[in-house]
Parts: structure tokens; C-alpha cells; sequence
């Protein structure tokens, strides 16, 4: 069992948003109160409190759940299946099972890829027409693993699928890699066949 959770780049990568976001709403509340205080002066000083409070409690509290964020979400990843945990207030925990599992792909924008982090969406059987939400929500035959900075991730996911014997990837191999089967194999069965055939027709001949 391996158990790990977004990389360090993750959360500078939502803090870049929260900045940004910040930026933006926060220059949108003073300009309203600096034009709101030119033309009535009283009515200007009567909201400084309140437009402070405004603009500085959402964003106390935004800079804290995006610690709790990143503190509460959690990858579990055994032989035979993946479990993602996440969520502050209600907590989401799904368990994929690799036998279901129809494809692996890695998504990466500019930004993540200047925070050397990438999201591995993992698709099920069944799962084609379904939607995931940009927040990383899990939905229905789909998982997300968002923030991971390991670049062999999706190459780990490949060999567990391929360790599980009725993965939804097909008996063809992966990556390359040789069959499950080989020469080798199927001439150590027949010779076990050819062994059980030869003591069933000796111990027939002997009976009679």
C-alpha cells in the first residue's frame, strides 16, 4: 500500500489563484468605496469599517481553506485498487478498482507545468459520458488526482492495472511490455498435461 498527497507545487499553485482572485476583488471594493467617499464624504467614512471587513474576512478565510484543502486530501493506492479522500466540511472518499478501469491521461496547463505538477484523471468502464468538475470533485466512473509532481505517477498506475488480471485495459500488453503468458509458460503446462495424461494412462493400465 502507498499512501501520498499533492505535491508542495499544489498548494503554491492555488495560492497563485487565491492572489490573483484577491487582486482583483479587492481593488474592485476600494475603487467603489474611494468613489463612494469622493462624492459623500460622511458616507464614505460611515463604510470604511464595513468595506475593511469586506474585503479582508473572505479572504482570512479563503487563505485558510486552501490548507485545509491540501491538508485533507489524500491518495491510497494498493495493488488492487485506488482510494481519493478529500474535502473540509463533508468528506468524499472513492475507491477505484483497476480491474474497471478503462484509461489513464495526464493533464497538464502552463501554469501547472511552470509548478512542475500534473493531474492524472483515471476513467472507468462506463464512464465515457460522464463529466468531472474543475474543483476536483469526484463523480461517477471517473477519479481525479490532482497536484501530483511524480512524473512516473501514471507509469505506477499502468503496472498496477497490469498486475490485475481482468483489468479494463485488456489482456494486450502495456507500454510494450512482454504478455502475461509467455513460450515459457504454456511449455511448462503442457508438460504438466502431457505428465498428468502419461500417470492416468499408467494407472488405468495397471488397474485393468
Amino acid at each position: 500500500m502507498e499512501s501520498f498527497q499533492p505535491a508542495d507545487g499544489f498548494i503554491r499553485y492555488l495560492k497563485l489563484h487565491f492572489w490573483f482572485y484577491l487582486l482583483l476583488i479587492d481593488v474592485a471594493i476600494v475603487a467603489v468605496w474611494l468613489v463612494v467617499t469622493i462624492k459623500w464624504p460622511t458616507v464614505g467614512a460611515i463604510l470604511a469599517v464595513p468595506a475593511l471587513l469586506i474585503a479582508v474576512v473572505p479572504d482570512v478565510i479563503a487563505f485558510s481553506a486552501i490548507h485545509l484543502r491540501y491538508d485533507t486530501t489524500w491518495y491510497v493506492m494498493t495493488d488492487r485498487s485506488l482510494r481519493i479522500r478529500r474535502g473540509i466540511w463533508i468528506i468524499h472518499e472513492t475507491t477505484i478498482t483497476f480491474e474497471n478501469v478503462q484509461n489513464v491521461s495526464i493533464n497538464q496547463g502552463p501554469i501547472q507545468r511552470w509548478f512542475g505538477i500534473a493531474d492524472v484523471l483515471i476513467e472507468t468502464a462506463g464512464g465515457g459520458g460522464q463529466r468531472h468538475e474543475t474543483s476536483g470533485a469526484m463523480l461517477s466512473h471517473k477519479g481525479l488526482i490532482e497536484g501530483v509532481a511524480d512524473a512516473h505517477l501514471r507509469d505506477k498506475l499502468l503496472v498496477r492495472l497490469k498486475q490485475s488480471r481482468t483489468t479494463g485495459l485488456g489482456e494486450d500488453d502495456i507500454g510494450g511490455e512482454a504478455p502475461m503468458w509467455t513460450a515459457e509458460h504454456i511449455a511448462v503446462l503442457r508438460e504438466i498435461r502431457d505428465a498428468i495424461r502419461s500417470r492416468t494412462r499408467t494407472s488405468g493400465g495397471a488397474s485393468t
